[in-house]
């Protein structure tokens, strides 16, 4: 059975018999099947007897379920409901929108709205460029989806993949102050994505394309950024590859190997291969192999799309074939953004020593992380309950903060490479080690320092901005 986890939680309200031993059977019975007790709350107190909330860790519905009948057959024991408290997060949904000015009176309102509003509108419409600073413009992005990718889910459709967007707006908030608003498309077809995106564009600031399958999440990419005039990041690529580059930065440091040296597997040629590819190349490494779900990427393979060929170009210098497991034999590093359980141990113990492994598919990895550390100095996966999680979440946040606070129009290589490094360097000398070569997605410095990183470089790459801030900058000073 697997690890009861707070994703499964389920807290039920019961009404239980005023005995001494009544709350230690009900935890015991919990305990029994497997479930772990981690609140137990009386709301209410009588003569006759008490009414708990008791909250447990799951592994699942099954468990729940069984948890439950388990409780239910305690003598003595009523229960009033039973409430999934990952569902009950989500009652009517994770976002809200609020004014930022207050409408006290009639004054507020004739500047928020009519007539003040017109004088605002009119400055617009005269000079463009103060959208972004009078408008939620300034600090909106769109999360946008066609439900395709979701997770290790598949192809949902949008409604389905709304929760996710709303988690993605949810933490660009919380983790870097941006103003984000699900967008999710009831279309697959590439031209319909594009003319959609680029007739909502004038609101926001940036677009963070998200979850939509490969290859065509490479033209929805390509197409917007030479449409728009605002950077486009698709964060299964460009987040996957700035996380996956800064992790392995460190965990080359703590095993004392460079970049430019070390042999690489990359397994899976989809969009967060691709694009961890290319940041690779981008860091220094030069030899690089990677494998799809029919084996080895090489030139005289069979090769259906653009994105395959010209990995076939710039990687395999030995010009490997065949399967996974032989390519992985006298590497350095894995990397796994693939599928779960397609390599063994015996498969790690051909890599050179001092091997790195990172093990990304979720929620189960290419290969067990216990069974990794057997044969790997360094193992990452995606995973929060094993150490060195390599998860997006530290990079997309400074990344658009970065952008925004430059009023970039586009995304570069250099911006990716950028937050890589800046993200690495979270991590200090005196903290690195073999379990920890990759900051906390709670610490306080990842976004500042990845935003910071991400500015400068865009804005030495950019025109010199107006002073926005001064009030003599606005329209009849």
């Amino acid at each position: 059975m697997s690890t009861p986890t707070v994703s499964s939680s389920i807290t039920a309200r019961l009404h239980i018999q005023a005995r001494p031993t009544a709350v230690s059977e009900l935890t015991g019975a919990i305990e029994r099947t497997g479930g772990i007790v981690t609140a137990l709350d009386v709301t209410a107190s009588g003569q006759q007897g008490l009414t708990v909330d008791v909250t447990c860790a799951t592994s699942g519905q099954e468990h729940a379920t069984r948890i439950v009948e388990a409780v239910r057959a305690l003598p003595g024991v009523e229960i009033e409901r039973v409430s999934d408290r990952t569902f009950l997060m989500h009652l009517g949904g994770k976002l809200s929108i609020e004014p930022k000015v207050p409408l006290r009176n009639r004054d507020d309102l004739s500047m928020a709205y009519t007539p003040g509003v017109a004088r605002v509108c009119e400055a617009i419409a005269a000079r463009p460029d103060d959208a972004r600073r009078l408008t939620i413009k300034r600090n909106t992005i769109a999360v946008v989806t066609d439900g395709s990718a979701v997770l290790g889910l598949g192809d949902i459709g949008p409604l389905a993949s709304l929760p996710v967007m709303e988690g993605k707006a949810a933490l660009f908030k919380r983790f870097a102050g941006i103003d984000a608003f699900p967008l999710a498309l009831d279309t697959q077809d590439v031209d319909e994505i594009v003319e959609t995106v680029v007739r909502v564009a004038p609101v926001f600031a940036g677009i963070n394309l998200e979850d939509i399958s490969a290859p065509r999440c490479f033209e929805v990419e390509r197409r917007l950024r030479e449409r728009l005039d605002i950077p486009v990041f698709h964060d299964d690529q460009h987040g996957t590859a700035i996380v996956v580059t800064a992790a392995l930065t460190n965990a080359l440091r703590v095993v004392g190997k460079r970049i430019e040296d070390v042999r690489i597997v990359l397994s899976g040629a989809g969009a967060a291969g691709t694009a961890v590819l290319k940041l690779l190349l981008a860091a220094g490494a030069r030899d690089v192999v990677v494998a799809d779900v029919d084996g080895i990427v090489h030139p005289d393979r069979e090769l259906a799309s653009p994105e395959l060929r010209w990995i076939a170009e710039q990687t395999n210098p030995r010009r490997q074939s065949g399967k996974l497991a032989g390519a992985v034999a006298g590497a350095d590093v894995f990397i796994g953004v693939s599928a779960p359980d397609i390599l063994t141990g015996e498969d790690l113990a051909t890599m050179n020593p001092d091997a790195i492994v990172f093990a990304l598919a979720n929620p189960r990895p290419e290969v067990d992380p216990v069974v990794a550390a057997e044969h790997a100095a360094v193992v990452g996966t995606g995973r929060s309950d094993v150490a060195n999680q390599i998860n997006n979440v530290l990079a997309f946040p400074g990344v658009f903060r970065g952008l925004l606070d430059a009023q970039s129009h586009a995304i570069t290589d250099d911006m990716l490479l950028a937050a890589a490094r800046a993200l690495a360097s979270v991590v200090t000398p005196e903290e690195l080690n073999p379990a920890y070569i990759i900051p906390s997605v709670f610490h306080p410095d990842v976004a500042a320092i990845v935003a910071a990183a991400v500015t400068e470089v865009a804005l030495a790459g950019s025109e010199p901005r107006a002073d926005t801030g001064a009030i003599a900058a606005l329209p009849g000073f």
